[in-house]
């Protein structure tokens, strides 16, 4: 919580130095499709929904923090269970992405790519599976989360943003060792996917 408490801090310390430079508040919706990284997972269609903040630099560049409600999630199986039954995972964070963008000002469009690092943490879980699998999971998910995702997009009149990002999850989703005869469980590993967002920016 504490490393979490200190990022905020720090977007919310580059909003105020950017008081002087050219910036705009916003807002961020979009769609989250996710993975886990393992053979038998499908991907689970989400969303994201959010306050964004960008800050525009020389020669192209621009910083857009942001603070999300973000879903990730995935069908993960049967696991190797005697059961037909597939689990999901499916998990609500608080996201807070660091957006470092560059891309050229070409009359009334702007193209550009960017690299995003973020830190979340878990303020929702609702997972689908049998008893074990649900109280197991419950338990064993990291609160805290992190990554980095890689992306482009295109920015309109400099007040609409159109993109689309990879991401991934580093770390470990589980934390806690599964119990005797359900090892299976561990097999669940971390976020993957693909975002495609809109802002509106003011």
């Amino acid at each position: 919580m504490k490393r979490f408490l200190t990022l905020v801090a720090a977007v919310a310390a580059s909003m105020i130095l950017a008081a002087g430079a050219h910036a705009q508040f916003g807002f961020l919706v979009g769609l989250t499709s996710s993975s886990v990284k393992m053979a038998s997972s499908d991907a689970i269609s989400l969303y994201h929904a959010g306050l964004t903040y960008k800050i525009d630099l020389p020669s192209g560049f621009a910083i857009q923090p942001a603070v999300l409600y973000q879903v990730k999630g995935a069908n993960v199986g049967q696991l190797g269970t005697a059961t037909d039954e597939d689990f999901k995972v499916k998990t609500g964070f608080v996201e807070v992405p660091l957006g470092l963008q560059w891309g050229p000002h070409l009359a009334a469009f702007r193209p550009y790519v960017f690299a995003e690092p973020f830190i979340g943490y878990r303020v929702s879980s609702t997972d689908r599976g049998n008893e074990s699998f649900r109280d197991w999971a419950s338990q064993a998910k990291n609160k805290f989360e992190y990554g980095f995702g890689l992306g482009a997009g295109l920015e309109i009149s400099d007040h609409l943003q159109l993109s689309v990002q990879w991401f991934n999850n580093l770390g470990v989703m589980f934390s806690k060792p599964a119990e005797a005869g359900a090892e299976s469980l561990e097999k669940v590993k971390n976020f993957e996917g693909i975002k495609f967002s809109l802002a509106i920016l003011f």
